[in-house]
């Protein structure tokens, strides 16, 4: 067994990987730099440095300009998208931390990092040395050998994977390791631009290599190939011997092989910490050097006595703290035994633990009573509901937990052999929850007040959730407790599986009550205490980014309207959807019949590897079938709706498709759903949609179709929940195209809408030159698709393939269409221009869309944002106006004390279940509110039906 370890890091690979695993929750510093990439590649390095003690590092980089590969073939890599801006400015500093680490930096002008680490591991195997080549790339798997060994780290939830001689055969299904080098040439690589075989994948290589060994096998017996395959190999002999030369590895690089200089020595910390300072990485330098922090400011609240410096993992002593951290005398450093087998690191922590935290369990009635009376004196408080359930309409309530001063808080426990007490524990604070002049603090409010109404209580007063405060500063960030604290208190929660084995999102109900008593009183008085703290970090943020106002005036009173619309719930007949389950699975069975007499014969329609083969090997109907990265043949809809224009079985497949996803989706699950009212309680979502749009859960109405036949027959089964009520759907008419009119200022189009012009009409009028009465009905198509694709910044290849006409076409369409309308192709350029300059864009109500990658070099990343610049503004204002009718409606209707209720929100789109003396009444208020939610110059028109169920009146 060798006695030394070599780690080769893959730079490039490792930087892109770590770049894109934050790319949905990027790392920005406060100078605006994007510091993901640096950060991961700082987090796998040091993984290396402390679970792999490794004996000797060092780690490659790809130099610029071509490598003796692109002389070989111009092409190679030639389709790559140009690096990402923020990659490209990441690599020097990733550079210069790799040489502050005291680790080589191997880099050979004219060869690739994978060349280079190919030769150090070759000859490192010569010398006594395990090696461990780490990267993500496949190709690596050609170097493997008795004492080398290709190391693929964690990625999104799957673990190293280490791959010996035995793995790398199984994997690729071959019987020696060079025969990966001929995998690669006949298949060829698409990444990397390498060409192979036309139309040989995966397995039919493997088939190849299995009969002949070799590429040069396979070319010296193509006589005994058949058919298009025969011709197929013999066409492109050439682009498989270089496609396989390559894919070759080189292990022949000059450069030397230094032992020393890669043994894995002391870190520069000055140089290293100088780096971690500039990225801002402030937890990381305190986790890597052991460094004391200050002591925590003195608090009233956790009477926490400030003792000169405290340590990282100093703290209250065991005795006052909950957590019970020990104090150790010398802290110690990730640096201090770089490859000493027993060497341990500190895990991360932060001022939040550093801090005294007094948690306390109330049970009696006394103490329920002193801390009201201590509640009623707070301007805010924070509280958390314990349930059994995740579903609020189920859940009993087992605890409250309350905090108004940071590092405190009080669990009340409801004990489990007395749930009748759950009750009076409520009445004991309605006077907090009902005090109007105290802001009420929760995360995820909505659901604590769907609870507590179960108790007969109403939550009053002003109203602060910190789920929807994120979602406001960051749309697209991550919006649960234990990812913010983790973010913005640099702390981790003590977890719901850490008490109960389950995750809480997969737990059954009940599980909590399976947990100690002592254990809840940490977990749930630290979830209102850390909400708090939140609460804190969060409100002058909400101030200086300029979203405060939506939060007070939109989005915190929207939580009251859903919670009544979720309570209100929609009435579902089974009947109808036992009928329509019934068609639908007798339509099914006859489309599968005409699919297997089409085949030739029967298979799985619903495996994608089955189908792959029956389309495109058995039935051939394309040359060259596109591939998914498995290898498999892509059968996605939008394969299968260009090839059904000529081909019936793929149109079948896809009308068997919606049928089955009709029919399981929606119609025999939403009887699953149905409480014993006969009513459905959809889980409204204010923080999911970047753009503010709402969302919705069990079950998802947004996306119940209503573009097919057969989809908008679901839509009969919600129906009015009594005889004398009947249902009023009301929906904005072309809001977006509205929206797009006022904020253009196109005179045209404004005029259009108000005259009441069926701008369709208008539009292909002005952009084929002819007058409205001259429009036909594919012109009208035509212009109703620009106009809904401009919006989404749609291109003359996306209009050309919505329309199945020809891109020059498209491209005169759009062309004439920003003749006609140039105020709309100047608000376009001037909403991405000043995008450009202050980095978001925002709504008609000031909700921001931040675009961090408006200034991109990359053109597809760029134009990704460009198309958001345009299309945010759009139609985050109609979700802040139809949120805006929601509330006055709500209110409105709450005054009046109606018999009515809202009961849905569907895009544009409101309905209400309505008592037929009302009718006339509702339906005019509803109709005017939501036409004048917000002062527009465009007019903001409404449709609205009434039917005996929702298809009826939509």
């Amino acid at each position: 067994m060798p006695s030394k370890k070599l780690f080769l890091l893959d730079a490039m690979a490792l930087i892109y990987r770590a770049h894109f695993a934050f790319s949905k929750n990027p790392r920005i510093n406060s100078k605006g730099f994007n510091t993901g990439a640096v950060l991961g590649f700082t987090n796998t390095l040091l993984d290396i440095l402390r679970n792999q003690k490794p004996t000797h590092i060092g780690v490659a980089f790809d130099p610029p300009g071509p490598t003796f590969r692109h002389e070989e073939y111009a092409e190679y890599k030639a389709q790559r998208q140009e690096t990402p801006e923020d990659i490209k400015l990441s690599i020097p500093i990733v550079k210069d931390l790799v040489k502050a680490f005291n680790i080589p930096v191997l880099e050979v002008q004219g060869f690739e990092a994978d060349d280079v680490i190919g030769t150090m591991a070759k000859r490192a195997a010569k010398e006594d040395f395990e090696v461990f080549m780490m990267t993500p790339d496949k190709d690596y798997a050609q170097l493997v050998e008795e004492h080398v060994f290709l190391y693929k780290p964690a990625y999104m939830g799957n673990g190293v994977d280490i791959l010996g001689i035995p793995e790398v055969l199984k994997k690729f299904d071959i019987a020696n390791v060079d025969q990966v080098i001929d995998l690669l040439g006949l298949m060829g690589d698409a990444s990397d631009n390498i060409p192979g075989i036309p139309g040989v994948g995966p397995k039919t290589a493997v088939k190849y290599l299995q009969k002949y060994g070799s590429v040069e096998g396979l070319l010296e017996n193509t006589h005994e190939l058949k058919g298009k395959a025969k011709e197929k190999v013999e066409a492109n002999k050439e682009l498989a011997l270089l496609s396989k030369k390559l894919a070759t590895i080189c292990t022949t690089v000059p450069i030397e092989f230094n032992e020393k200089e890669l043994e894995h020595n002391e870190p520069n910390k000055e140089k290293v910490g100088e780096i971690f300072d500039e990225m801002e990485f402030r937890t990381l330098k305190k986790r890597v050097f052991g460094e004391e922090a200050s002591a925590p400011k003195t608090s009233t609240a956790s009477n926490v006595n400030a003792q000169g410096q405290m340590d990282l993992f100093g703290g209250g002593s065991a005795a006052s703290s909950p957590k019970k951290v020990a104090k150790k005398a010398v802290q110690p450093s990730l640096f201090d035994a770089p490859a000493a087998k027993e060497a341990t690191v500190p895990q991360e922590k932060s001022r939040f633990e550093l801090e005294k935290k007094n948690y306390h369990m109330i049970a009696s009635k006394a103490e329920r009573e002193s801390l009201c009376q201590y509640l009623l004196k707070q301007k805010e408080v924070c509280f958390d509901t314990e349930t059994t359930s995740l579903n609020p309409f189920q859940a009993q309530l087992c605890g409250i937990s309350f905090a108004y001063n940071a590092n405190e808080a009080y669990y009340v426990h409801i004990p489990d052999d007395a749930p009748e007490l759950a009750q009076e524990v409520v009445d004991d604070f309605r006077a907090v929850f009902e005090a109007e002049e105290i802001v009420k603090i929760a995360q995820n409010i909505k659901y604590d007040m769907l609870v507590l109404r179960k108790y007969n209580l109403e939550l009053k007063g002003p109203l602060f959730d910190t789920m929807i405060a994120h979602y406001l500063l960051s749309p697209e960030g991550k919006h649960g407790m234990d990812a913010m604290s983790e973010d913005y208190l640099n702390y981790t929660p003590i977890s719901f599986k850490s008490l109960t084995g389950k995750e809480k999102d997969k737990a059954k109900d009940n599980l909590f009550l399976q947990v100690p008593v002592e254990k809840r009183v940490d977990y749930a008085a630290e979830d209102a205490d850390i909400t708090l703290q939140l609460k804190q970090f969060f409100t002058p943020q909400l101030q200086e980014g300029g979203v405060q106002p939506l939060m007070d005036e939109l989005e915190m009173p929207l939580v009251r309207v859903l919670a009544d619309m979720e309570a209100n719930g929609v009435k579902v007949n089974t009947e109808t959807l036992g009928e329509l389950s019934d068609i639908l699975g007798n339509e099914s069975q006859q489309i599968e019949k005409r699919i297997y007499e089409l085949a030739g014969k029967e298979f799985n329609i619903a495996s994608p590897k089955q189908l792959g083969v029956i389309l495109f090997e058995e039935m051939k109907l394309v040359e060259k079938p596109k591939k998914t990265k498995t290898g498999q043949y892509a059968t996605g809809e939008e394969i299968l709706s260009k090839l059904a224009r000529e081909h019936e079985i793929c149109a079948l497949i896809l009308e068997f498709r919606e049928l089955n996803k009709l029919k399981s989706t929606y119609v025999d699950a939403l009887p699953e759903l149905i409480d014993a009212e006969g009513l459905i309680h959809t889980s409204y979502r204010q923080a999911v949609a970047a753009t503010g749009r709402l969302s919705s859960t069990n079950p998802n109405l947004q996306n119940i179709p209503i573009r097919t036949s057969r989809g908008k027959e679901i839509r009969k089964a919600f129906v009015p929940r009594q005889e004398d009520h009947v249902i009023l759907a009301v929906d904005y008419s072309q809001i977006e195209l509205r929206i797009m009119a006022g904020f253009a200022k196109d005179a045209h189009m404004i005029e259009a809408f108000k005259n009441g012009e069926d701008i369709h009409r208008a539009t292909a009028a002005k952009v084929f030159k002819v007058s409205p009465e001259e429009v036909d009905s594919d012109m009208r198509r035509k212009a109703k698709t620009a106009n809904f694709g401009i919006i989404y910044g749609i291109s003359a290849f996306g209009l050309a393939e919505r329309l199945n006409i020809p891109r020059g076409e498209a491209s005169s369409i759009i062309k004439a269409y920003f003749e006609e309308f140039p105020a709309v192709k100047t608000y376009m350029d001037k909403v991405v221009n000043d995008a450009r300059e202050s980095g978001y864009v925002e709504t008609i109500m000031n909700r921001r869309r931040y675009l961090r990658d408006i200034n991109s070099r990359n053109a597809t990343v760029r134009g990704f944002a460009e198309r958001n610049a345009i299309n945010a503004p759009i139609q985050g204002s109609a979700a802040d106006i139809i949120k805006k009718a929601m509330i006055n409606i709500h209110d409105w209707m709450s005054q009046q004390e109606l018999k009515s209720k809202m009961i849905m929100q569907v895009h544009d789109e409101l309905v209400f279940d309505v008592h037929k003396e009302e009718l006339e009444l509702v339906k005019a208020q509803v109709i005017r509110m939501m036409q004048e939610a917000v002062p527009f110059e465009v007019p903001l028109e409404v449709e609205a039906g009434v039917g005996q169920n929702w298809l009826e009146a939509h």
